[in-house]
């Protein structure tokens, strides 16, 4: 396991410390940061330590917040979906980031799906130890902080990572302690994926399949997420600060909060709303659309109470060799005054760096605008 408080200390007043050492009995010990919880520790590892984190510095006011958008008028005639559109359209370029009610989704389901994440991260640890792995081609498999081993600092969470689609995934694959929510739960939001794709190619005055037809809403990717109680949250976060990669990012979160977008050069708290999920756009959506569409930085804090449990499902396909469709700026959002900031690549491209970099704090998307851009 993890170095004993004692030796903790010890590392405060002398030069011992050997982070490779510890991250690698970390991640020997297959049980992930939760195993610390239970192991009883006072004292975050150093490996978790963020230097010059400053969280007092986060905004609280409820009259910045995220637009909360409700889809339930969407079929209705007359001018209900035109307003959508536009609320849509407002959201996706100042924020990057919306919650939607009223998604069709039930609340038994969201609930059930809360649960079933919770349930695998607080059963045996013997029995998540058999799918524990850093094998990043696998299509199911846990483990803690991807990105371990490059981090600056590691954060303070695990996750159950399925990759759902395209390819078919054999449901035996998933551990059988959520196996049915899971399959449940992302019919729905494949369901629910289309309709904000829908949505978002009429934002951008497209035909509204546009996004559709190009594959955007092919591949799912599901990390299950679980952020014990930390006993020293102002020293580490739960995620640091990132973009994420996909076209689009369903996010179903329970009612602790600690997620955060980094908006007009603050952080803010984005308050749980029971019942709504969060959308937010990805890199490769802000490519496609020549940043007229946005994927802004968020992070979660670490909490003294918990756990937190979050599942975020990517629309983006993952790293299979197969897929080797080319994305850039979409044609008709490029012009003359506008001209495309990005280079051409696959998703595949994109992941091959977001994995080689980890969390640091740099977009991913930096390392693809066109030169003349920079």
């Amino acid at each position: 396991m993890m170095a004993t408080d004692a030796e903790e200390n010890q590392v405060e007043h002398g030069s011992c410390y050997d982070r490779q050492r510890e991250l690698k009995l970390l991640d020997e010990s297959k049980a992930g940061v939760k195993g610390l919880v239970d192991a009883g520790l006072s004292k975050i590892p150093r490996i978790f330590i963020h230097e010059n984190l400053n969280i007092s510095s986060s905004v609280t006011n409820n009259n910045v917040t995220i637009p909360v958008i409700d889809l339930g008028s969407l079929h209705e005639q007359g001018s209900s979906r035109q307003e959508i559109i536009e609320k849509v359209k407002d959201a996706c370029e100042k924020w990057g980031f919306f919650q939607v009610v009223n998604h069709d989704i039930p609340e038994c389901v969201l609930d059930e799906m809360i649960d079933g994440a919770r349930r695998f991260h607080e059963q045996d640890p013997e029995v998540k130890r058999e799918i524990y792995s850093r094998d990043i081609s696998r299509m199911v498999y846990y483990n803690t902080n991807f990105d371990l081993y490059t981090t600056p600092a590691v954060n303070w969470r695990d996750t159950l990572t399925c990759v759902l689609a395209p390819r078919p995934l054999d449901p035996l694959q998933l551990p059988s302690i959520c196996r049915d929510i899971i399959i449940k739960y992302a019919e729905y939001v494949k369901k629910l994926g289309l309709v904000l794709f829908e949505l978002l190619s009429e934002a951008l005055g497209l035909n509204p399949n546009y996004l559709k037809d190009i594959d955007c809403a092919e591949g799912l990717f599901m990390l299950n997420h679980y952020y014990p109680p930390c006993p020293e949250p102002e020293l580490t976060l739960g995620t640091s600060g990132h973009w994420d990669s996909s076209f689009l990012t369903v996010l179903l979160q329970d009612q602790v909060g600690g997620l955060q977008i980094f908006y007009e050069n603050q952080w803010i708290d984005i308050t749980p709303v029971p019942g709504a999920l969060i959308i937010n756009l990805g890199d490769m959506m802000q490519l496609i659309t020549n940043h007229k569409f946005v994927s802004s930085k968020h992070r979660v804090l670490a909490r003294k109470t918990g756990p937190r449990v979050s599942v975020a499902c990517f629309f983006r396909q993952h790293l299979q060799p197969e897929i080797s469709r080319v994305y850039g700026p979409i044609k008709e959002l490029v012009t003359e005054e506008n001209p495309a900031m990005y280079k051409d690549i696959t998703v595949k491209e994109l992941m091959t760096h977001m994995y080689a970099i980890g969390l640091n704090g740099v977009s991913a998307l930096e390392h693809f605008k066109l030169l003349c851009m920079k």
